[in-house]
């Protein structure tokens, strides 16, 4: 679709890894992307509780098991499935999920996503 984001190639993210995006241009919050098998989840790159970004260094968004995403600032938890938080100051809340595809082996999202 025209308009639309191209992140990177999908061999780009670690299989069961994650990486960040900075924002598109003109944008103020990143993305962040999560590979599991062949699904991709991709989140605004942004803690529900105080709306900083989750890493503190480049691409460190995983749990050292791989299971959660981690908002390095406080230790919320979020489930990589859905991203909601499971333990922390805003358990019970969301990162916001964003729209993503794979065409031809690379991930494209929105052109407005993480505006």
């Amino acid at each position: 679709m025209t308009g639309d984001r191209a992140l990177c190639r999908l061999e780009e993210i670690p299989a069961g890894g994650a990486r960040g995006f900075p924002p598109a241009q003109g944008g103020f919050t990143g993305l962040v992307a999560v590979r599991r098998g062949g699904a991709v989840h991709v989140y605004v790159n942004a803690c529900p509780h105080l709306g900083i970004p989750l890493e503190s260094l480049p691409d460190r968004f995983l749990d050292r098991a791989g299971r959660h995403l981690v908002c390095t600032a406080h230790g919320a938890r979020f489930r990589v499935e859905d991203g909601f938080c499971v333990s922390g100051p805003c358990t019970g809340e969301r990162l916001e999920a964003v729209e993503a595809r794979v065409e031809e082996g690379v991930l494209i999202v929105p052109a407005a996503a993480g505006l």
